[in-house]
């Protein structure tokens, strides 16, 4: 029989006019015949300020669940609003255990007792994926409202309807026929003071200057298109990296790895910016976090963005 742990954090899939359902509570809505599932509450603030510090715990659990108490797979549950950025975490940390055995993430956009609730949907197909031996090699998923997107890709579309998740322009996870590119494993401990700021025309360059003032060792700026960003922010952006402060160019825009390379955002790159190929913002942030955690600068981001797949 396979081994499933579900890790449950509250928020909305776990909402009901008594309070918050627990792990086991959860998994009483759920009929997984031949899977076996043990629970456990891990206290997290509301999804929307999810901590760095709570999601590397996450992280940290899902991968001991598998290398360490030999688990088949993880189910986490978690609030939609950074959920992505979690599981993208829990991705680039898992490392071996991704071999071993399966992480899923899925939430709810409804509570639990709400007519339409499909939270204790999610938590089903996410369990039955967490036991499923296809899983196994792909990383960490995120399931959600009948479909499974690789962490890296997964982008919250919809708070409000069905399907909240999209990972466009890639296609969803079909387990048994996906294969997904692995990247390099997170050894270290991530660097969770990682800026992110979206530009704008008109934006004051002081603004980059203020977050690595604050401590910021490193920012990722939203652009548009492929990667664009105001002329007024370029000399900043090179006074940055001979600072050896990287500074990551992401877009507000879907964008395919294939053509996201560090030429497709244009000038910015011929002056010191990193392109982020093809990840969102939130995701580049992640991904920075990672990279920065050897203790290198400017060249070891750069590294460690040319080597994504």
């Amino acid at each position: 029989m396979r081994r499933v742990l579900l890790v449950a954090t509250g928020d909305v899939l776990a909402y009901h006019k008594r309070g918050v359902a627990t792990a086991k509570e959860l998994l009483d809505t759920v009929n997984v015949p031949g899977i076996e599932v043990s629970t456990e509450g891990i206290l997290a603030e509301p999804s929307w300020d999810t901590s760095p510090g709570t999601m590397l715990s996450l992280a940290r659990r899902a991968r001991a669940a598998i290398l360490d108490d030999g688990f088949d797979g993880v189910v986490v549950t978690h609030g939609v609003d950074t959920l992505a950025d979690t599981a993208f975490l829990a991705d680039l940390m898992a490392g071996p255990a991704t071999a071993r055995g399966a992480i899923v993430f899925t939430g709810a956009i409804r509570c639990l007792d709400e007519p339409g609730t499909d939270g204790p949907a999610n938590l089903r197909d996410a369990i039955r994926a967490a036991a499923n031996p296809a899983a196994r090699g792909l990383g960490a998923l995120v399931c959600c409202h009948g479909e499974l997107h690789a962490a890296r890709w997964a982008t919250l579309v919809d708070a409000s309807h069905r399907p909240a998740f999209s990972s466009a322009p890639h296609w969803p996870v079909r387990l048994g026929s996906t294969v997904l590119p692995r990247w390099p494993y997170a050894a270290t401990e991530p660097e969770s003071d990682v800026a992110l700021i979206k530009t704008y025309p008109g934006i004051p360059p002081t603004l980059l200057t203020t977050v690595t003032d604050a401590g910021a060792r490193g920012v990722v700026l939203e652009g548009t298109g492929a990667g664009n960003v105001p002329v007024e922010l370029f000399a900043t952006i090179n006074e940055l990296s001979t600072w050896d402060i990287p500074v990551v160019v992401a877009s507000s825009a879907r964008t395919d790895a294939a053509v996201a390379t560090h030429e497709a955002i244009g000038l910015a790159g011929k002056i010191g910016a990193i392109g982020a190929r093809g990840l969102s913002p939130s995701h580049a942030r992640i991904a920075m976090m990672v990279a920065l955690g050897s203790g290198g600068g400017v060249a070891a981001v750069r590294e460690w963005f040319d080597r994504l797949p």
